[in-house]
């Protein structure tokens, strides 16, 4: 049985749609996030979970029974679930044991088995030499550390993250994400993890949903949401990818520029779009035209800038009016202007499209 079973919930203020007809399950100890922009609907969603807002229509089932609909909702308090917030939430006037011994207190837990429960957590989240320390006397990550062993040590059955590392910098959200999948690793708690950050879902998450306009375009594990985008939207916000449009001939596709038998193009069974991905590393600059049986396509660089780890650089062919943008490594460097070779491997083009109805 599921853990968790979202129904066409909806959710609407007057006339406005913020989650529409959404459906998703989570099975036992999975780790999900809801991925999107801001006004997706993802922590609208999140808090119906929560049973902070009441759903305008569906149903929120956990293990079976019915925890929110329309008309009824059961209150937060009830609902076995912990969640952790983008500001901590950490009461000021209390410790660091303080505010992670608060929900046990109030579940009326004994003194010794508290001491006990909260000893165990901190050592975990690497915390137990901060045991007397206030909330103004920590780092932005040790508070939050703080704000996830409290959402352990109740033992919820669902853990709910909104946002949570938002308010850190690039570094320490590096460290956190780590930390916050080695804690699930740890407990296997089933969690729902709120965020707008592609890095934060796909180090964290067994399956991510990426969300658009309240609803799910779609849900599957990292590795296939990258390689295999259903849709336009998915494949432009999940990685860097180039938009090709393309004309299925028979046998072969047309592209603007270059044609490619069917039979080299990374398709699974028909395909069914005029639209291709093609990922912006997937694509090889060359100073000289490079040999093999690869698309070779000559051209110039017409903007570059250099992110650091990378180059990121808009190819303009000079057989077309194609232009692309190629991510290449550091080293790798080529002057605006300057006339180049493009490669294109025809397997690391995509038709954008939901494979299982092809």
């Amino acid at each position: 049985m599921d853990k968790l079973t979202l129904t066409n919930l909806t959710k609407k203020y007057g006339d406005t749609v913020v989650v529409d007809q959404l459906n998703l399950s989570l099975r036992p100890g999975e780790f999900v996030s809801l991925l999107g922009p801001s006004g997706c609907g993802k922590t609208t969603t999140l808090r119906m979970i929560a049973g902070f807002v009441t759903p305008s229509a569906g149903s929120i089932d956990m293990d079976g029974k019915q925890m929110s609909s329309a008309a009824a909702s059961l209150p937060p308090e009830r609902r076995r679930m912990s969640m952790i917030f983008q500001s901590y939430a950490l009461w000021p006037n209390m410790t660091v044991a303080q505010n992670v011994a608060f929900g046990l207190k109030m579940r009326k837990v004994s003194k010794d088995e508290i001491q006990r429960r909260v000893n165990q957590i901190l050592g975990v989240v690497q915390l137990d030499h901060l045991a007397a320390r206030y909330p103004n006397e920590l780092s932005g990550g040790q508070q939050q550390r703080v704000s996830l062993a409290r959402a352990l040590v109740v033992k919820p059955e669902i853990l709910l993250l909104d946002e949570p590392l938002s308010n850190l910098d690039a570094n320490l959200r590096e460290e956190m994400r780590g930390e916050i999948r080695r804690l699930h690793n740890e407990f296997g708690i089933t969690s729902i993890y709120v965020t707008h950050d592609q890095a934060e879902a796909m180090t964290t998450s067994d399956r991510i949903a990426v969300m658009n306009k309240g609803r799910i375009e779609q849900i599957d594990d990292p590795l296939t949401l990258y390689a295999r985008p259903k849709t336009r939207y998915v494949a432009e916000f999940i990685g860097r990818s180039n938009i090709l449009d393309g004309r299925t001939n028979g046998a072969s596709v047309a592209f603007n520029g270059f044609e490619i038998s069917t039979a080299r193009l990374n398709a699974r069974g028909v395909i069914r779009t005029e639209e291709f991905s093609l990922r912006t590393q997937n694509i090889g600059l060359h100073a000289n035209c490079p040999q093999g049986d690869s698309i070779i396509l000559p051209g110039s660089i017409i903007e570059r800038a250099f992110l650091g780890e990378t180059w990121d650089y808009a190819f303009q062919s000079e057989t077309s009016n194609l232009r692309l943008r190629i991510m290449s490594p550091p080293l790798h460097v080529f002057d605006v202007g300057q006339k180049v070779w493009l490669e294109i491997n025809p397997s690391h083009i995509i038709p954008i499209q939901d494979d299982q109805h092809a």
